[in-house]
């Protein structure tokens, strides 16, 4: 790891405790920002020539106090500040500062800031945005991919609700049971996202981005405590287990994409794959289904068959079925298609997908999905056409590779019998 990728990994990894302690500390989610900002310009200068510190949050936490104090002394034109060399010379003032920042003073406080940014005053959208960039550090072009808007209309999103938080005088303090009752599913939502914002990275991104998948798990489990017989919370971690449990397979060692069904299980973490299976069928004795467990209950399926072949395909397309029923989408029912292509045969799944056309015109998967039925229902060119589209939509160039793969077998079975293939 270079130089640069070491730092850049610490400051990830350290930004939602460093970023929380700020804001309890200043009360104000820009002035926290910048605090933190300001102590990763310190991190950046110092690091290279001193090393790591030992504890890089509380390091970020004492450098960025004193920036905060320093910008809140210029703007109120306070008392002057000390010398420069006595405010940056810290010296073991930092290893002082780690030994203080006992984890019992701010281990609560990523969880308060999470019900801060999912404050009722702020529609779901902004709250869930916010979350994403404060608590995560997501750029604004991350969360505007992960909404499917704009990167200005994103960023506009984003200062209204800091500016609303502000404005309502939200207290920053950690909401009793029955605001954070209130505010769970936003921020269930907020911890998926998360998740899906590091589980969606390139081959080549794995490594830098797999700190958010982790941070999502742990995320999860803390809410889990708080909550700890709410089936959806445990179907949501599970979920997010499940999945993950899948990383050192999902691409091969020239970083082209492994399709799960290919994808070698013996690299698949077994521990995280056993938490995650106790967690869902813990779920599912409450019988109060919900889409979280639903989809946990899916990625179960997969996980239990210990070879593709003996995966229970029937059973996860009735999954998807219940899942349409909480939450109506044509991504659902896509999905929902690909097991039914193996039930019932390519056929009724591309005449399951046909009306879905002009909804998922824009979408990637939509286009792989049914040029991958069109090709096994011997219809060539028409698979052609449908993988072109799909290299134009893709949003990584594992995506594009993988299509690319279709294609070219499209060419090298040209001028070959078609053979339909059977699911």
């Amino acid at each position: 790891m270079n130089e640069t990728a070491w730092i850049e990994a610490a400051l990830s990894s350290a930004r939602p405790q460093a970023v929380s302690a700020l804001l309890r500390y200043f009360r104000d989610l820009d002035l926290a920002e910048e605090a933190y900002q300001e102590a990763c310009l310190r991190a950046l200068k110092t690091w290279p020539k001193n090393g790591p510190p030992r504890n890089p949050a509380a390091w970020l936490i004492f450098v960025g106090r004193n920036a905060g104090v320093d910008a809140v002394r210029r703007t109120k034109k306070l008392t002057p500040l000390p010398d420069e060399e006595k405010l940056s010379d810290l010296g073991d003032a930092e290893v002082d500062a780690a030994d203080r920042v006992d984890n019992a003073n701010y281990r609560d406080d990523i969880l308060r800031l999470l019900f801060i940014c999912c404050h009722p005053d702020l529609p779901a959208t902004q709250q869930i945005a916010l979350a994403l960039r404060i608590v995560s550090g997501l750029s604004v072009r991350q969360i505007a991919r992960a909404f499917l808007v704009s990167e200005a209309a994103m960023e506009q999103r984003i200062t209204r609700a800091k500016a609303r938080i502000a404005k309502a005088g939200v207290p920053f303090e950690t909401p009793g049971p029955v605001e954070r009752a209130e505010r769970l599913a936003a921020v269930a939502s907020m911890v998926y996202l998360v998740f899906n914002e590091g589980y969606s990275a390139e081959a080549a991104e794995v490594q830098s981005r797999a700190p958010l998948c982790e941070e999502a798990i742990r995320l999860g489990r803390l809410l889990l405590r708080l909550f700890s017989t709410e089936p959806e919370l445990m179907g949501l971690v599970a979920l997010i287990l499940l999945q993950h449990a899948r990383a050192d397979a999902r691409f091969d060692i020239d970083g082209n994409a492994i399709l799960l069904e290919d994808q070698d299980r013996g690299l698949w973490k077994q521990p995280l794959i056993s938490e995650g299976l106790a967690l869902i069928d813990k779920a599912i004795r409450h019988r109060r289904s919900g889409p979280y467990q639903i989809q946990a209950a899916i990625a179960a399926l997969h996980a239990r068959a210990e070879r593709a072949e003996e995966t229970d395909w029937q059973q996860i397309e009735l999954l998807y079925r219940g899942l349409e029923a909480f939450q109506p989408s044509p991504v659902v029912t896509l999905n929902r298609a690909v097991a039914v292509s193996k039930t019932a045969g390519p056929q009724a799944a591309l005449d399951l997908i046909e009306p879905l056309a002009e909804r998922l015109s824009g979408y990637f998967y939509f286009f792989g999905v049914k040029g991958n039925l069109l090709m096994q229902l011997g219809r060539s060119e028409e698979a052609r056409v449908a993988f072109d589209r799909a290299i134009a939509l893709a949003n990584t160039a594992a995506e594009a590779a993988h299509i690319r793969m279709h294609l070219d077998r499209l060419k090298a079975d040209a001028g070959r019998p078609a053979v339909v293939r059977k699911p």
